[in-house]
């Protein structure tokens, strides 16, 4: 099973995504048991979650 997982697990308080991943923690909660339609929608979505994360502002 594809998994955009890469061991650097650490939610970001802003966003609520995995920096290392970017998944929510309800997606990777569920990532073994969703369909492959589901996990392959969601791998497409990373790339521009990511990006959006990378943008916000940093705090302080």
């Amino acid at each position: 099973m594809i998994s955009p997982c890469i061991k650097l697990c650490a939610i970001d308080p802003a966003t609520r995504l995995c920096s290392g991943c970017g998944r929510r923690l309800t997606e990777i909660g569920r990532w073994s048991t969703m369909s492959d339609a589901e996990r392959a929608q969601i791998m497409r979505e990373l790339p521009e979650r990511r990006a959006a994360a990378d943008a916000q502002p940093l705090p302080g």
